[in-house]
């Protein structure tokens, strides 16, 4: 049985998730805090298999290299945004006053493939507006929304490369038109469900 474990991660409270399952873990948007990360895998006893990022901002990807490094595991990311994690001003970590720069990933998502990590069965799909190259994952009975949907809100397109056309299109096309109580794990927030974001979420 696939489980999945939430890490609040940096001083804007980005939501890093373990998907775990056998000993082994995907690791979704390591954001900060790799020492917490570290912990939390410690403690449920499982090693990390790949790196997978909803979307290459600087919260979502701060603690990315020491994952990678420690535990020499792959980074899949979208091809659009393959360049932003060397580049410190589409990665947004030029206006922390601690600019960094990320490796490239080793693998670009194909989009509505799905993929099989390891004992991992999930499929990719496209949810930009945030950002262009923002992608959810959906498994079996949850999906990692990254900062398109969140409960009651949705993501910020007042950044580079936003696009709240797109952003609010992505959610209707990929993300209700999955089941009601699809679970909902956001970038930044509480869990919610897919259901409760048709009836009450403000946007829509």
């Amino acid at each position: 049985m696939t489980q999945i474990k939430r890490i609040i991660t940096g001083t804007i409270e980005e939501n890093c998730y373990i998907i775990y399952q056998e000993k082994k873990a995907l690791i979704v948007d390591p954001g900060d805090e790799f020492v917490s990360i570290k912990k939390e895998l410690d403690e449920l006893k499982v090693t990390p298999v790949a790196i997978l990022l909803t979307h290459t901002h600087y919260d979502h990807i701060g603690a990315l290299e020491e994952v990678r490094k420690t535990y020499s595991v792959p980074v899949y990311v979208s091809d659009l945004e393959q360049a932003w994690l060397a580049n410190p001003v589409l990665n947004l970590s030029i206006h922390t006053g601690h600019p960094f720069t990320a490796e490239p990933a080793e693998y670009e998502f194909k989009l509505f493939k799905t993929y099989g990590i390891e004992g991992f069965k999930f499929k990719v799909v496209p949810t930009p507006g945030h950002s262009p190259g923002g992608v959810s994952f959906i498994f079996d009975d949850f999906v990692v929304s990254g900062d398109a949907l969140f409960k009651g809100s949705v993501g910020r397109t007042d950044l580079t490369g936003s696009d709240s056309e797109a952003l609010l299109k992505g959610i209707k096309e990929q993300l209700f038109t999955l089941s009601d109580d699809m679970l909902v794990y956001p970038g930044h927030g509480e869990s919610t469900t897919i259901g409760d974001e048709k009836r009450t979420n403000p946007f829509f």
